[in-house]
């Protein structure tokens, strides 16, 4: 099983053993307090270096005023591991499924383009760890075996990618308190709570603690 289809088999199978759900996502190696055995093992984080991080914005408009769907901006502020201190020049890779829950219309550039649809863009942190998406609001998949989601990948300077928890939104479909105790909590919690609405567009805030890396 990947490390992408084991996150997502520890979410989707929460009305299971709950237990063993929460045990596979908590886990820590003797190199470091609080540092992941598997930290760098993801499935595509090879996209996020996809661009020259030199030259990338720290707002990006992901989903063009023509895409249909809920306009929703998501920002956010990028801590250090300490969880104080402001962290720039960090690279973020989102990508998610369009208003009909699909990862539709990807381009032939690479494998993560097709995979992951058009709906994916790269912002670097400003001096201030600032970072702004504005896209519209995800679907859940069509069969409904997880809860919509913005998935987030960080790279900092020098280091190797990896993922963070998704960008979920509170209280709404499967996000409930079987999902909040099973989190990873990688980069912070991912649950977001949105505020605005369908009308005037949405607005959710996802600050990320960045993980401590192995020695």
């Amino acid at each position: 099983m990947s490390d992408l289809h084991r996150r997502l088999f520890c979410v989707a199978g929460l009305s299971g053993a709950f237990a063993a759900t929460a045990a596979c996502s908590r886990s820590q190696t003797a190199d470091a307090p609080g540092v992941r055995p598997n930290l760098y093992l993801c499935e595509g984080c090879e996209a996020t270096g996809e661009r020259d991080a030199r030259g990338l914005p720290w707002s990006l408009a992901l989903a063009g005023p023509d895409e249909p769907g809920e306009r929703m901006v998501l920002s956010g502020r990028v801590h250090a591991a300490d969880g104080v201190t402001p962290a720039p020049d960090v690279v973020i890779y989102a990508h998610h499924t369009n208003a009909q829950g699909l990862y539709a219309n990807g381009s032939n550039e690479t494998e993560w383009s097709r995979r992951h649809g058009r709906l994916r863009g790269w912002v670097r942190t400003n001096a201030e760890g600032d970072y702004r998406f504005e896209t519209i609001k995800p679907a859940p998949y069509p069969d409904m075996t997880m809860p919509a989601h913005v998935h987030l990948f960080v790279q900092e300077p020098g280091r190797r990618p990896y993922y963070i928890d998704d960008a979920v939104f509170d209280a709404e479909f499967r996000v409930d308190a079987a999902y909040r105790a099973a989190q990873e909590l990688r980069g912070g919690s991912g649950i977001v709570r949105l505020q605005g609405d369908a009308v005037s567009g949405w607005r959710a805030v996802r600050n990320i603690r960045l993980e401590p890396h192995p020695a």
